[in-house]
């Protein structure tokens, strides 16, 4: 028998096929392997930015990044804001000041401030004047500036007025716009948790005692000063449109000055009205004048036991015109500022008998601001 040194063709292919068969299959293998990890990494990348986006709502990437430190709630400045430029409208503004907390003790502590809020259409001609008013006295008072909209006020940073400026707009006498600049003061000051009294002033007033005396006074007040008076004749009753009625009718209309005083819960009362100042609006036009019978009225219908229906701010209407008299330089002595703070007026105080009536003096024009810093020490003492 031939020896077999080796197999035949048969042979031959029957050993060698199945190892070719192998190898191909593991190529086939690999490559649609490979075919189908390219293809799922270019769906994958493709769908990694919307799933980034999706996912960062979920599990933001700045989450483990936050200042545990910081008071991100903001509750100093929703209590105390410190800086008074804002974006509200006055909609907004009086929806966010009119709101009250309920309950009656403050989380945190709180020492009573008056507001005071200044009507001004352009500078300030007493400011060394309040200045000296307020030195030493800071945490307790505020101090609210409505202006000329864009209007820049030109103090020292070390001013009481400096940085005050509120959102304002155009206001014309004797138009309603008078009433909007009011509630637009009251709302902002109402922004500050610890402002407690709230009175309206011009850039023609003055002090005509000091700090102390006037703080004590309205903080301890048992009612707010707002001058609200029944008066038979034309320039009282004779204002009144009977179209008011039935909401507004005849017995309920007073008049009073525009210069007001206020606690904290009259002046929430009076930016959360809407429906009275509404008809204001309406039917109060020259010549019935808003800013003289709106808040006096709205007083007597709702909240007379609160006012004292006088007002702390002394005026001389002794002679005749729209207008009060104004007091310059050679106005001012010793005497007649005396004669402002005891003048004979009887009126009382938490319902007592005073003779401090009032706290606050108008109208004096600009050059009287040196005489009265040179009686301000000695006579007013501040």
């Amino acid at each position: 028998m031939k020896p077999r040194n080796k197999p035949d063709e048969e042979e031959a292919d029957f050993f060698h096929l199945p190892s070719r068969k192998n190898w191909s299959t593991r190529l086939i293998k690999f490559i649609s392997a490979l075919v189908v990890f390219m293809a799922g990494l270019v769906i994958g990348l493709s769908l990694s930015g919307r799933f980034n986006a999706q996912t960062e709502i979920f599990f933001p990437g700045t989450m483990y990044s936050v200042n545990c430190d910081k008071d991100f709630l903001g509750f100093k400045s929703f209590v105390t804001p410190q800086h008074l430029i804002h974006s509200m409208t006055d909609e907004e503004l009086f929806w966010r000041a009119s709101m009250a907390p309920k309950m009656e003790e403050y989380p945190f502590q709180r020492v009573p401030k008056v507001a005071f809020m200044f009507m001004t259409r352009g500078t300030l001609p007493f400011a060394r004047l309040w200045d000296r008013f307020f030195k030493g006295h800071e945490g307790q008072y505020s101090v609210y500036l409505h202006t000329l909209p864009d209007y820049k006020l030109n103090v020292s940073t070390n001013s009481a007025f400096y940085g005050r400026q509120i959102p304002s707009e155009e206001v014309s006498w004797g138009s309603v716009t008078l009433v909007d600049a009011e509630k637009r003061l009251l709302a902002n000051a109402l922004l500050d948790f610890s402002n407690e009294r709230f009175v309206l002033l011009s850039e023609s007033c003055i002090p005509v005692y000091n700090f102390t005396t006037v703080y004590n006074y309205l903080i301890y007040s048992a009612q707010s000063f707002v001058e609200s008076y029944d008066e038979n004749s034309q320039e009282a009753r004779g204002r009144y449109n009977r179209r008011m009625a039935p909401t507004i009718k005849l017995y309920h209309w007073r008049k009073g000055s525009q210069w007001f005083e206020l606690n904290r819960e009259l002046a929430v009362y009076i930016v959360a009205d809407y429906q009275y100042y509404s008809i204001f609006r309406k039917y109060c036009k020259p010549s019935c004048y808003p800013d003289e019978h709106y808040i006096p009225t709205y007083l007597n219908m709702f909240h007379g036991s609160l006012n004292s229906n006088r007002t702390v701010t002394w005026v001389d209407w002794s002679r005749s015109g729209p207008h009060p008299a104004t007091y310059g330089a050679p106005n001012i002595t010793a005497d007649f500022i005396r004669s402002i703070r005891n003048n004979g007026t009887s009126c009382t105080y938490n319902s007592k008998p005073t003779s401090v009536c009032f706290l606050f003096a108008r109208k004096f024009a600009p050059n009287a601001l040196g005489p009265l810093l040179a009686l301000s020490s000695a006579l007013m003492g501040f």
